[in-house]
């Protein structure tokens, strides 16, 4: 594995060849590290691409063509030494392809293109598909970029709070024991009620796994300061995202999950072609998609 630098006069990045991962978003001026450490007694994990599934799969596999495939959480690209492509000063390209490994259990000639973009204080995570196959290849794919929370010591995550570009309450589905999404009707404990937009961060929220916020509800979430002033805010185009924080670990960071698909629901009995918020690409086709993080000013 290699770790390569991009680097401005404000921010300084890292990121990891494997899983073409962004490691570190840290000031160059306070020195202060916004994206989670991977300390493996929480999480050991930064941000990884989870690709070509988001998500845990009903019975942990999938139907497609006749035929059952097992296939772990969140895909495979995490875990997968990526090419570099090439590198400037401000912008940086990996690629991952199909292998005979990844065919077995993913039956498509794929090709997995991660960028990262780094202006000013705005770092851009960019992603490309390629449907190298001949046949109609079925995918999903997300971000799971965990920030601290809180950012400084003697502080509480239960202190801070998180911000969304819509006043609207926000619905979402929760995730049961078996890491199946529990599908509508919403109850009343499942919506979040914001203040203009504002909402505290409560221990508890997180009791129950990953919140679950479809239906383009929202595009930006802002993370902010006991103080309500937001440090870092990511902005996205996808129609669904999560809220992280591992249950019960009172784990020092909360992921804010740009995604272009999801779990299973519980009751899920489908195919490849037939899972909910999935993408399809046909042959020869691409699918292009990024999100952005910006570091406010201290």
């Amino acid at each position: 594995m290699a770790t390569h630098i991009l680097k401005n006069e404000t921010l300084t990045l890292q990121i990891a060849s494997l899983g073409a991962e962004l490691i570190s978003i840290r000031d160059s001026r306070t020195n202060t590290e916004y994206l989670w450490n991977g300390e493996p007694a929480y999480w050991k994990r930064h941000a990884p691409i989870l690709f070509p599934f988001v998500g845990g799969l009903k019975n942990k596999s999938y139907q497609y063509d006749g035929k059952t495939y097992p296939m772990s959480q969140h895909g495979f690209a995490r875990d997968m030494e990526f090419d570099l492509l090439h590198k400037t000063n401000n912008e940086i390209w990996f690629a991952l392809s199909a292998t005979e490994e990844t065919y077995k259990k993913y039956p498509f000639h794929f090709r997995l293109e991660l960028g990262y973009h780094l202006e000013g204080r705005t770092i851009t995570a960019l992603w490309k598909v390629t449907n190298e196959d001949k046949k109609t290849m079925y995918f999903s794919i997300g971000g799971h970029p965990a920030f601290f929370c809180p950012l400084k010591e003697g502080e509480k995550q239960s202190d801070y709070y998180l911000h969304f570009d819509t006043e609207q309450p926000l619905h979402y589905l929760l995730i049961d024991d078996t890491g199946m999404a529990v599908k509508k009707p919403y109850g009343e404990q499942n919506i979040l009620k914001t203040n203009r937009g504002l909402l505290s961060i409560n221990s508890h929220m997180f009791d129950q796994d990953a919140l679950i916020i479809e239906e383009n509800q929202c595009h930006e979430v802002s993370l902010c300061t006991p103080s309500k002033k937001p440090y870092l805010t990511v902005s996205f185009d996808a129609p669904l995202f999560g809220l992280w924080s591992p249950a019960g670990k009172n784990a020092p960071f909360l992921c804010i999950e740009p995604w272009y698909g999801r779990c299973d629901s519980s009751d899920f009995t489908g195919s490849l072609e037939e899972r909910e918020w999935g993408n399809k690409l046909e042959a020869s086709g691409e699918f292009e998609a990024s999100y952005s993080i910006k570091i406010e000013e201290a």
